[in-house]
């Protein structure tokens, strides 16, 4: 029997394919996460999240299958405040030693 090898991610998928603006990529995915989950929770269809985030149904269906650069971060932070969420953005001193700072969302 052979043995698998495996390897560890770096926790970013965009990073470990080696696409460019990998940091900036994850944080638009971590955005649409929270843009399809509360659409979710509420029941609110394309149509009507459209209506909300002022853009037209196919770009919603779009970003939320995945193609989502054409919306900025901050176009997607938008779209959570226009769904009533309050966005904080908090600045703080990087504390790792091992890796660069980055950026989160939670």
């Amino acid at each position: 029997m052979s043995k698998k090898s495996h390897e560890i991610g770096s926790g970013n998928v965009f990073k470990d394919l080696g696409i460019p603006n990998a940091g900036e990529h994850l944080v638009k995915a971590q955005l649409v996460f929270k843009i399809d989950s509360i659409m979710k929770d509420r029941g609110l269809k394309q149509a009507e999240a459209a209506d909300l985030l002022r853009v037209k149904q196919p770009d919603v269906s779009k970003m939320l299958r995945g193609d989502f650069r054409q919306f900025s971060v901050e176009r997607l932070l938008r779209f959570l405040v226009a769904l009533n969420q309050d966005v904080e953005i908090v600045v703080k001193p990087h504390r790792g030693r091992n890796d660069g700072a980055a950026l989160h969302v939670s």
